[in-house]
């Protein structure tokens, strides 16, 4: 499987929801949901909203998070592959996130350099 970078950096292809979701294995995904629900305290979270094909996927469906993520909402609207390709890298949105995942940020810190 290549890697899938998500707009944010995250590796789509390394989260488990997201090989759950290629695998179509309901009953793993399912496991993905159980951790989600205990990890972030959210008794809501279902396989559908694990269920996931990774940011980039350009349908209306997308995984729960997806949906609600105002870094992908901004990628999406300006039309980038990812943050560290848009011309205002660094902007507030991004930086939040980031700050809470610093794997993130050394990806696309890697990729705005190489533009």
């Amino acid at each position: 499987m290549d890697t899938m970078i998500a707009m944010c950096g995250l590796v789509c292809t390394d989260c488990k929801a997201y090989q759950a979701t290629q695998a179509n294995d309901q009953a793993w995904l399912e496991r993905v949901a159980a951790q989600w629900r205990e990890e972030y305290h959210a008794p809501g979270i279902t396989t559908e909203y694990a269920r996931c094909n990774g940011c980039l996927e350009m349908q209306e469906k997308v995984c729960g998070h997806c949906s609600e993520c105002n870094v992908r909402q901004c990628a999406v609207e300006r039309g980038v592959a990812n943050c560290g390709v848009c011309p205002d890298y660094g902007c507030e949105k991004i930086t939040a996130f980031l700050e809470w995942v610093p794997d993130a940020k050394v990806r696309l810190d890697a990729i705005h350099a190489a533009l």
